[in-house]
């Protein structure tokens, strides 16, 4: 189970039936994987995940905030233009708090009162020491990524990830063509890498196949 999956379940309990009426600024933009977020940065960070969400009115509002939440951590192919190009998902500290601001804009909606994340949760994201990647990329055959590895290389450095988990059984993709997309998670330590520098992901293959996802960490936030 990848650390999204593990903090959606604890975090969520911890969301239901804590309320507050504090009032949070606005966030301003930010760029640069930032491991020294403040707890007044982390607030501004789940303030502007449940903004988001406080304006989506229908599930297509919703897809939609999805969807730009995700172009800002985004490395490699760009899906909208190239449906089957090889791409990463890069979930930040700063990702999981808007991520979690979401959750508690949506709590909030379902419950009908103010939905807040007590501190102490707040302070286990800024603490979270692992980057998660999650790789999407597509293939001939259902189980073409079983077995895929994945490496971060920043020039001389390689990185491996403390965990990976296993590829997700390929989704055929419309159209006459076969052809099927797939995905899997991977956690790299902060402590292992530049998170404010440039770098490559190289994703493995049995068969010996090596695609390469170029990610420059000063441009995620």
């Amino acid at each position: 189970m990848g650390i999204g999956s593990t903090l959606f379940v604890r975090l969520t309990l911890s969301l239901l039936g804590m309320a507050s009426m504090s009032l949070i600024a606005l966030p301003t933009t930010s760029h640069a994987i930032d491991l020294s977020l403040s707890l007044e940065e982390a607030n501004t960070a789940l303030a502007a995940g449940r903004q988001t969400m406080e304006t989506a009115e229908s599930v297509e509002d919703v897809a939609a905030v999805m969807k730009a939440s995700e172009k800002m951590v985004r490395v490699g192919a760009n899906p909208e233009v190239d449906p089957c190009g090889a791409h990463a998902i890069l979930r930040t500290r700063r990702y999981w708090l808007e991520y979690f601001g979401r959750r508690e804009a949506a709590e909030s909606k379902r419950q009908k009162q103010e939905i807040r994340m007590p501190e102490s949760k707040i302070q286990e994201i800024l603490d979270m020491p692992y980057l998660e990647v999650e790789v999407r990329l597509c293939g001939e055959e259902e189980f073409f990524a079983e077995g895929a590895e994945i490496a971060m290389q920043q020039g001389n450095l390689m990185v491996r990830p403390v965990d990976i988990g296993p590829a997700e059984r390929g989704r055929k993709n419309p159209g006459p063509t076969p052809s099927f997309r797939s995905r899997f998670t991977a956690r790299f330590a902060y402590a292992d890498f530049d998170p404010q520098a440039s770098g490559t992901l190289a994703i493995f293959f049995p068969d010996g196949t090596l695609i390469n996802i170029p990610a420059d960490f000063a441009k995620i936030p």
